[in-house]
């Protein structure tokens, strides 16, 4: 009769740990997105904080792909704002997750 037991409690612990596991690589890989995220918010920020201090004049250019875009500082400052605003969100997203 204590055979059948501890069985079923191997099972039961077998999963648990199966659980922790993969709860602990969850854990791991939220916290990763969240450090690279912070990451980009603070460039996005430095970013933004040097572009303020240029003249209004300044010629800007977005890089994309090959290639680089002519735009006004105000369109640049908007999308630096922008990432950092959508950065934000995802961090809480996944503190609350």
């Amino acid at each position: 009769m204590a055979a059948p037991i501890d069985l079923e409690l191997k099972k039961a612990f077998a999963e648990l740990q199966a659980k922790m596991v993969d709860t602990q690589q969850k854990v791991k890989l939220a916290d990763l997105q969240i450090e690279q995220l912070s990451r980009m918010k603070k460039h996005s920020n430095l970013t933004h904080a040097e572009i303020k201090l240029l003249p209004d004049s300044t010629r800007m250019y977005e890089g994309a792909g090959r290639m680089f875009i002519l735009q006004s500082k105000d369109e640049i400052a908007n999308q630096l704002l922008e990432k950092q605003k959508t950065a934000d969100e995802k961090i809480k997203e996944l503190e609350v997750s």
